[in-house]
């Protein structure tokens, strides 16, 4: 429905663009190790609406890196190993935002995510009474469709350059069955309208 009002609009109310930046992620719910934020980054394209003056709606399509980093020990087969290890989940995320312009140029944006698993897996290094490197793939492990709520901040020059910033929270569990991780990620862009 959102959409449908966004096509409405004039054809001179439509610009497109191209955004880039950087993701601090992290999987929150996760409990027991030390876990810290992956840094990555989103890059993909948007189209903004114009519905009236102050009201656009914002499609966008992004690629974007995001996981978390592990640090802890486990036993296993009679071994105390220490490790270190990153998640990398990475997503096509297709965030559909209402965006509200407080004054020229300065809006808040806001609006639903879904996002579709293209890379998973875990890679590291194992220490202790055994060395060795870690690097599986958890495709199996993890869910293939992702949703969340997207909120944040934007400023747009007149001559189409922009920046924002927002959080992604997941609203749905990344483990299949089990866990109760899901996506956080804080992301920052730059990006030009035409």
């Amino acid at each position: 429905m959102l959409l449908a009002i966004g096509f409405s609009a004039k054809a001179q109310d439509i610009k497109f663009g191209v955004k880039a930046g950087l993701n601090v992620a992290t999987l929150t719910g996760e409990s027991g190790n030390d876990v810290k934020s992956r840094t990555g980054f989103h890059a993909g394209v948007v189209a903004e609406f114009k519905v009236t003056q102050h009201f656009s709606i914002q499609p966008e399509l992004l690629y974007s890196e995001q996981g978390d980093k592990e640090k802890g020990f486990s036993y296993a087969d009679g071994y105390y190993l220490d490790y270190t290890a990153t998640t990398k989940l990475d997503y096509i995320n297709l965030p559909v935002l209402a965006k509200y312009y407080i004054i020229e140029g300065f809006s808040i944006e806001a609006g639903p995510q879904v996002g579709f698993l293209v890379n998973s897996k875990v890679e590291g290094q194992i220490s202790g009474e055994a060395n060795g490197t870690i690097d599986s793939d958890i495709k199996s492990q993890v869910k293939s469709v992702d949703f969340g709520l997207v909120g944040g901040l934007a400023y747009d020059f007149p001559k189409g350059l922009f920046f924002q910033a927002r959080y992604n929270a997941g609203i749905s569990k990344v483990n299949q069955g089990y866990g109760k991780a899901k996506n956080g990620v804080m992301q920052f862009s730059v990006g030009y309208k035409f």
